[in-house]
């Protein structure tokens, strides 16, 4: 790898990131919280410095007009570190607000990665704290890369290999021959659909900074609201709907709803597998907990039906929102929920987890092997939407699904050796690999993951970290060849 093409796109994207910063501090002016300005002036001016530092100490950097022919090793290598560097500069700020470096770094990470899960333990903060937790949670929704490849011109052509090692999915999915107007087109569907549902909230009684926020959390499938009890704490049942609607969305592949809206035909999303799929365990999953926590919590049928569908949408798209607290429901209806937790969404969306796709190919997989079987001469492809799968596509789905299951195994183990609770560590290593964020037991959808031990923490920011970036780039760093870098 090459240092000086690593250092010229990392300094672009750290003064970059000190733009974003400044958004905060726009809140902050306007809710007259002019002590919230110096904690994120102060984060935008060290992100920005510190890449105007790495040119000025790689001069080979600054030279690079572009990045059209950078390697594969190295865009992997470049959003990894991205990710990383993102977290802590995005942690900058929290110290100011009396939180501890583990749990601002904590927080940072569950935000940029979509994940939910919040060491808060009150909620007695500034207007501008809240923004920027959203802000976190809608920039990783659709990944800090995607977003740069949409805006500077130094990414149009190698923006291709960082693109599909930021995406979330096992196929290289783009809709356009350009990567640049695809990442823009995704960006600009992904805004229209934050307005929509902002504007709604408003219209159903939420006050507009609320409305903002949870809009961003929400079509990001983050899960970060400024309401202590999430949505349960509006008690706006309309809310509680369009919410859960644009969720599903969130857990919809982007690129599909681009090409069901370019036909102006929603029903066009059913002709895709994987949103089949995803569309029919929502359904039903929805019908089967509704059933169980009717008679044991005394709803209404239609009480009993929003909330089983906010929770199921919730925990499937791993968004982490709550209508209620799902750990008082009967425990048949929250083992529905685990399994929705581990099915996830679909490839190409803000949803993180296995992603549907993959699950689907392996049933595929182990369906051809049985029928090989009876029929050992016989040639049976692996189809995904009538489209042949290449042979290298599910080699990688099914090591992917083995080091996801290792990953969570370990860490579970770890934990549970830590907090000697075995519930909090089976659930904690799901839901932070799987960007979820709420598990059950001690870090259920109302409790913080403050009380954790740092050790724990580190773990979960470990896994939620990995879990973005789908392990791609992970399992390529543990070979040491990766590590092979060059001054130019």
């Amino acid at each position: 790898m090459r240092l000086s093409y690593i250092v010229n796109a990392l300094s672009l994207i750290m003064m970059y990131i000190g733009l974003v910063l400044l958004a905060p501090v726009v809140v902050a002016i306007i809710s007259h919280d002019y002590n919230s300005v110096f904690p994120f002036i102060s984060a935008a001016i060290i992100s920005a410095g510190i890449g105007y530092l790495m040119r000025k100490i790689v001069p080979a950097s600054a030279r690079l007009e572009n990045l059209n022919d950078i390697k594969k090793s190295e865009g992997l290598f470049i959003v990894a570190l991205s990710w990383v560097i993102f977290a802590l500069v995005s942690a900058i700020p929290y110290p100011f607000y009396d939180l501890s470096i583990i749990d601002s770094i904590f927080e940072a990470t569950s935000g940029i990665t979509t994940t939910g899960a919040t060491i808060l333990t009150h909620y007695d903060y500034p207007k501008a704290f809240f923004f920027w937790r959203s802000l976190t949670q809608w920039i990783g929704g659709m990944g800090i890369i995607v977003m740069f490849i949409a805006v500077l011109p130094q990414f149009a052509v190698a923006g291709r290999q960082m693109f599909f090692a930021e995406a979330p999915g096992p196929t290289e999915d783009k809709f356009t021959p350009r990567v640049r107007n695809t990442a823009s087109i995704l960006w600009k569907l992904y805004l229209g659909l934050t307005v929509i549902l902002f504007i709604s909230l408003m219209l159903v009684g939420m006050a507009p900074f609320d409305a903002i926020c949870n809009a961003l959390s929400t079509i990001s499938a983050g899960g970060f609201s400024p309401n202590e009890h999430s949505i349960m704490g509006y008690n706006i049942p309309a809310a509680t709907v369009l919410i859960g609607c644009f969720m599903l969305l969130a857990g919809t592949s982007f690129n599909l709803q681009f090409k069901a809206l370019q036909q102006k035909n929603p029903f066009a999303l059913f002709k895709d597998e994987e949103f089949r799929l995803y569309f029919s365990i929502i359904f039903i999953f929805t019908i089967i907990v509704a059933f169980l926590v009717l008679p044991q919590q005394g709803y209404s049928i239609v009480d009993s039906v929003r909330h089983a569908f906010f929770q199921v949408v919730s925990v499937m798209t791993s968004s982490g929102f709550a209508s209620v607290d799902y750990t008082h429901w009967a425990y048949s209806a929250q083992v529905f929920l685990l399994i929705a937790m581990i099915l996830s969404s679909c490839s190409s969306s803000a949803g993180g987890g296995i992603k549907l796709t993959r699950l689907l190919l392996v049933f595929k997989i182990l369906k051809n092997e049985i029928e090989k079987i009876l029929h050992p001469n016989a040639v049976i492809p692996v189809k995904h939407n009538d489209k042949t799968v290449a042979p290298d596509v599910l080699r990688q789905v099914v090591i992917f699904l083995f080091q996801y299951i290792l990953i969570i195994c370990t860490t579970a183990v770890v934990i549970t050796l830590i907090e000697h609770n075995h519930t909090l560590g089976l659930s904690s290593a799901i839901t932070s690999l799987g960007n979820i964020g709420p598990g059950f037991g001690q870090i259920g959808p109302m409790s913080s993951f403050e009380p954790l031990h740092s050790s724990t923490k580190f773990i979960l920011i470990f896994n939620m970290l990995v879990g973005r970036l789908e392990l791609i780039p992970f399992i390529a760093m543990l070979n040491p060849e990766f590590w092979n870098i060059k001054s130019e």
